[in-house]
């Protein structure tokens, strides 16, 4: 542990070197290169200092990793967010190995934990499994966000994403910080999303993953996290302003997810074949000639990476493409490309080309070398389990009006003419008769007779 710290301090003064430009970033080894100038000076405008400590907070269903950096009023303030390249499995967490679960929790990363010599670009273990996964039987390990843009049970970014990902965390524990926080959660947890996922099986789970999350979004303060019972719980905060802050956003939350429920939302089960990615790069990954191929006929892509053996994918279109990736594979599949590909480099941030089957896909954006033929995800479907309804409209209530009695003055008048009659008994005629002025009240005047 003391050889750690002592390496990441050297980690931290050759970052500090290399942002004073002494050195070329493009000469540090990529585990080392800085934070990028437009980064440092987002951070400078929002007072957060670079080596300030960091919190990431993970989506699986919007594919998106967010980094959070603490303020100098010492609340977590957000920096950027990064979209995921591609994570596997479904909503829901991790139990065991084997499952291609992306793990959801609130999870512990020290400097122990990154891995400067990843065979993904880069990597950082989240810290899988933690107390709750463990009081729940979870196996598994090595649950990482890495480069590479391949998952297995990982977050796995973009090469160029994780680099400054990296740098990101690597200051910030080198700047004083002992380990920041993971948090990773099937959706953005709002009332509305808790209120669709009702029926889900992972329901009670979301919901405590939703008052952690309450308590960070109220207070900006890292969420003081335990398991008691096979349960996420959490501490108050120390400053009693602070945690009625968190108890008054729970109380509101809780009252909109019942409103919601209430009004009718319809519930809803989400899907996916396996896993999901960020649109964003399902669009590019569709967008072949964007790349500068030219259109014409099917083609073959083939590259060596050092390694040989077969995999075989079927991405969309109509090319073929071929290639070694250093392993025991051959990457044989259709591409959705009518483009001619000889050869390609992917993006590479120490200058080094690595070359990929996919590269023709992924220049610029730099996925890095898809080791999995799995590099397009199908996005999720949502089931609807109970469908919307209707709210009730709320009943009419009657108005009340108070009755006044205004006495009125009495008119002499002639008997009723129908008091002279004995109707039940005689037959006779009834004649009415409108006054012939329209512009007078129209009077009626009443003849009563006896039939001959």
């Amino acid at each position: 542990m003391a050889l750690r710290g002592r390496t990441i301090l050297c980690v931290a003064t050759l970052s500090a070197v290399l942002l004073a430009g002494v050195l070329p970033a493009a000469a540090a080894p990529k585990h080392l290169a800085p934070v990028p100038p437009a980064t440092v000076a987002l951070m400078a405008a929002r007072n957060m200092a670079p080596s300030a400590p960091v919190l990431l907070r993970a989506y699986k269903q919007e594919s998106e990793i967010e980094v959070w950096k603490r303020a100098a009023d010492g609340r977590f303030v957000h920096l950027k967010t990064f979209p995921i390249c591609r994570w596997s499995g479904q909503l829901g967490p991790k139990t065991r190995t084997g499952d291609r679960q992306a793990p959801e929790g609130f999870y512990s990363v020290a400097a122990r934990q990154l891995n400067p010599n990843s065979a993904y670009y880069l990597s950082f273990d989240v810290g899988y499994p933690n107390a709750y996964d463990r009081a729940h039987g979870g196996t598994g390990s090595a649950l990482m966000v890495h480069g590479t843009c391949s998952s297995a049970g990982c977050f796995a970014m973009t090469d160029r994403q994780v680099g400054e990902i990296y740098a990101l965390v690597r200051d910030a524990l080198a700047g004083g910080q002992t380990a920041f926080q993971f948090q990773a959660f099937p959706f953005r947890m709002t009332a509305r999303a808790l209120a669709r996922h009702r029926t889900d099986r992972h329901i009670a789970f979301w919901r405590q993953l939703k008052e952690g999350s309450d308590r960070f979004e109220a207070t900006g303060r890292e969420p003081l996290v335990g398991v008691e019972g096979g349960r996420y719980v959490f501490s108050p905060y120390p400053d009693p302003a602070v945690e009625a802050l968190a108890v008054a956003r729970r109380t509101e939350e809780e009252a909109r997810i019942q409103g919601l429920v209430e009004g009718g939302v319809e519930a809803v089960r989400t899907t996916y074949a396996d896993g999901g990615q960020h649109p964003s790069f399902t669009a590019m990954l569709k967008r072949v000639p964007a790349f500068g191929a030219a259109p014409g006929g099917a083609a073959a892509v083939t590259s060596t990476i050092g390694g040989a053996a077969a995999v075989t994918s079927t991405i969309g279109g109509a090319a073929a493409v071929t290639g070694t990736i250093g392993g025991a594979a051959a990457v044989t599949g259709a591409l959705g490309s009518a483009a001619a590909v000889t050869s390609a480099t992917a993006y590479a941030p120490t200058g080094a080309p690595a070359a990929s089957p996919f590269s023709a896909f992924i220049v610029p954006a730099g996925l890095g070398e898809v080791s999995r033929p799995e590099a397009l995800a199908m996005a999720g479907r949502e089931v609807v389990v109970i469908p919307a309804r209707r709210r009730p409209a709320p009943p009419i209530h009657p108005i009340q009006v108070a009755a006044a009695f205004v006495p009125l003055p009495l008119i002499e008048t002639e008997p009723s003419p129908f008091s002279r009659l004995r109707l039940a008994e005689e037959p006779s005629r009834l004649t009415l008769a409108a006054s012939p002025e329209p512009a007078r009240p129209r009077f009626l005047t009443a003849k009563v007779s006896a039939l001959p």
